[in-house]
């Protein structure tokens, strides 16, 4: 079994440094954690009295609903194809 290398990437989120551990390049983790708090300060604009607990709670329900909606959509598609 072999072990792939893993990239150690110090970023930013929400004002907090995290260190995330991937096989992904590093510039694919950033990409990541960029969009994380984006999406985590635009929540915060609409909700101003969230914590930052709920706050992280909800951008990740955001995320999987998002997720989840573009698997549909590509199960509609895969189907029309065929």
């Amino acid at each position: 079994m072999s072990e792939s290398r893993k990239n150690k990437i110090a970023v930013e989120i929400y004002g907090r440094q995290y260190v995330i551990v991937g096989d992904e390049s590093e510039s694919h983790i950033r990409k990541v954690a960029a969009i994380v708090d984006e999406k985590m300060r635009e929540m915060k604009s609409r909700n101003p009295s969230l914590d930052t607990a709920k706050l992280a709670v909800l951008t990740a329900v955001n995320a999987v609903h998002e997720y989840l909606k573009l698997q549909e959509e590509m199960e509609k598609y895969k189907y029309k194809k065929d």
